[in-house]
């Protein structure tokens, strides 16, 4: 078991950026992707190919993940909450756009800030650091001001809705790994049982919807599934578990909320969007949010 840190190192903030990063690009590659393939057949299949290469990466390394060790209840929760996570994100993107998305997804941190303290006391937020969490958030609805403007199509109360849920599941994914036996197993493992167990409750549902299990495959559709099996649920999944077993989980979260802003950011620099003084100052005020959470804050005695 590594030592836990009370506050988040450079290694801890470069990495977390990282993560934020590839996550905002992610939401405009799935808006992209289910338009040639069933979202959930495509979260399905995100999680069976994922699988296979968590399952080639331990091979190849010697980490042993069958073995008995307690961790198969907490394995079986942490599944069926990424499966809600996953269902969701793909549904909701299916009826509202990624920036409207990104608004109620990355609620979690409020979910996690408010849930981490029934599982281990030291990572309870002072006021301080709760009011940062909100400046964070405000920062981030703050980005979006202009993207929420204009005529909302039918169905997007619908997609508002699945994107709330997602984010709750995410939230509760986290509470999960930190508050079982799978806050001991290796990174590897937790993220192996996060796809092993969610794929067939996704398979499940693809099928009972009626979709297609047999989409039109191209460059462009491989090259999208791709970057989120292996960068995204792979790469970068392997590395937010890493973090969560060394650094408080309710910190890390607050970072989340960065995700949907550095998904804006991929509009302006890949779709040609607009760089406009909302943006700015969003990212400005995500950024100060973030400072006063991570602010060291003296022990009471």
């Amino acid at each position: 078991m590594p030592t836990r840190k009370l506050h988040l190192d450079a290694l801890a903030v470069a990495s977390l950026l990282v993560c934020c990063a590839l996550w905002g690009l992610n939401q405009i590659v799935i808006k992209l992707s289910v338009e040639h393939i069933g979202p959930l057949t495509l979260s399905a299949l995100r999680s069976l190919v994922s699988g296979l290469l968590v399952l080639l990466w331990c091979g190849l390394r010697g980490i042993a993940l069958f073995r008995a060790d307690g961790t198969l209840k907490g394995g079986l929760l942490v599944g069926a909450m990424y499966a809600g996570t996953v269902a969701f994100t793909y549904l909701g993107l299916h009826y509202t756009s990624a920036s409207r998305f990104g608004v109620f997804l990355y609620l979690s941190p409020f979910v996690v800030a408010l849930g981490m303290p029934l599982i281990e006391k030291s990572e309870r937020l002072s006021l301080m650091q709760f009011g940062g969490l909100l400046v964070a958030f405000a920062g981030m609805a703050l980005a979006f001001v202009e993207s929420l403007d204009g005529p909302a199509p039918p169905d997007q109360w619908l997609g508002d809705l699945m994107a709330a849920a997602s984010g709750f599941f995410w939230a509760l994914t986290v509470l999960a790994v930190r508050g079982t036996r799978l806050n001991q197993a290796s990174p590897e493992k937790s993220l192996f049982y996060k796809l092993l167990f969610s794929f067939p409750l996704l398979a499940l549902c693809s099928w009972l919807s009626g979709e297609s299990l047999t989409p039109v495959w191209s460059a462009e559709l491989i090259g999208l599934v791709a970057y989120q099996c292996v960068v995204v649920t792979f790469a970068s999944m392997l590395l937010w578990y890493w973090l969560l077993r060394r650094y408080p989980a309710g910190k890390m979260s607050v970072f989340t909320l960065l995700t949907p802003v550095f998904g804006l950011l991929a509009g302006v620099l890949l779709l040609d969007d607009p760089l406009t003084l909302p943006l700015v100052l969003g990212l400005a005020t995500v950024t100060a949010g973030l400072l006063l959470v991570n602010r060291r804050v003296p022990p009471v005695t």
